[in-house]
């Protein structure tokens, strides 16, 4: 009887050491293979291209350029990585999956926004990042069968994301707020943003009190990885 192949697992974390312990955790299992790493955004989009493989584990913080660039991988991976039909290496997908790969966000950051971005940009699993080995194993298995899956810290996060809680009880930024949450994602100051936008530094403060208190944020940070989530960067 042939052996179904094994699961292929892209790793995208942009820690080294991170990136080796999951490989030497994972390629444990029998029915599971890594097939690559990549440590940011652009090589992930590349590598799951390259290497068509069935679950990509990616971590939402990537680089200090921006908070949450894995939901960027998340977009882009979306619609596949090209077309469904045999990718020449006698890998076909096996489970009427469309021909993308199946994702699992593996972060530290225990947020509904964040989760509820990574379901709308098609992630199939959450889990934060101390969850245990055979609890990961599976997650993975579980959504390279089509299910989703997540672990036991975000469970019930996602069972109110997906009923669109989070969405009800966002509120909707004016284009003003909006304009200044976006300079704040890359990196502007309040007197920047100021002398940009040709207003008061009061004013940015005000709308920045707005927003943060729109998307539950408590700071400048949090209201940039909130935003995020939503897409609204």
């Amino acid at each position: 009887m042939t052996r179904p192949a094994p699961v292929r697992i892209l790793i995208v974390d942009d820690h080294t050491i991170v990136r080796q312990g999951l490989r030497s955790i994972l390629d444990l299992e029998p029915d599971f293979t890594v097939v690559g790493e990549a440590a940011d955004a652009e090589q992930a989009i590349a590598e799951a291209a390259r290497l068509r493989p069935d679950v990509v584990l990616v971590d939402l913080k990537l680089s200090d350029r921006a908070p949450a660039e894995g939901l960027d991988v998340l977009t882009a991976l979306r619609g596949g990585h090209g077309d469904s039909g045999d990718s020449g290496d006698g890998h076909d997908g096996g489970d009427g999956h469309d021909g993308g790969a199946h994702v699992v966000v593996l972060t530290t950051f225990l947020d509904e926004g964040l989760l509820l971005g990574a379901l709308r940009r098609g992630a199939s699993g959450y889990a934060l990042k101390d969850v245990d080995a055979a609890e990961l194993a599976r997650i993975i298995r579980a959504v390279r069968g089509g299910q989703s899956a997540f672990d036991a810290h975000t469970a019930g996060l996602a069972v109110r994301a997906l009923t669109g809680r989070e969405e009800q009880k966002a509120e909707t930024l004016s284009e003003r707020e909006l304009g200044i949450v976006r300079l704040v994602a890359r990196g502007a100051t309040n007197p920047g943003i100021a002398g940009e936008l040709f207003v008061s530094e009061s004013t940015v403060k005000y709308h920045l009190r707005t927003a943060m208190r729109k998307l539950g944020a408590r700071d400048r940070t949090e209201l940039v990885y909130r935003a995020s989530a939503r897409g609204l960067l």
